[in-house]
């Protein structure tokens, strides 16, 4: 998935991402508002990961969830 789809299905992706990330609050999410870039930054923020490591935690959810 491009960030272009990423975006576009912004929406059925939140409950999956909140999943994953439990510590992502709604505000988050909304900050993020589909953008690859911005959920990378938001979970590199709550959990202190770098951020090559959080974009790769994120490639390896888009993979297993197909997305």
């Amino acid at each position: 998935m491009n960030k272009d789809t990423f975006k576009g299905e912004w929406k059925q992706l939140k409950g999956n991402i909140k999943q994953q990330w439990a510590e992502l609050t709604d505000d988050d999410l909304t900050h993020a508002e589909g953008s690859f870039d911005k959920l990378v930054g938001r979970i590199q923020e709550r959990y202190g990961d770098t951020k090559e490591k959080v974009e790769q935690q994120v490639h390896d959810w888009r993979t297993k969830h197909d997305v």
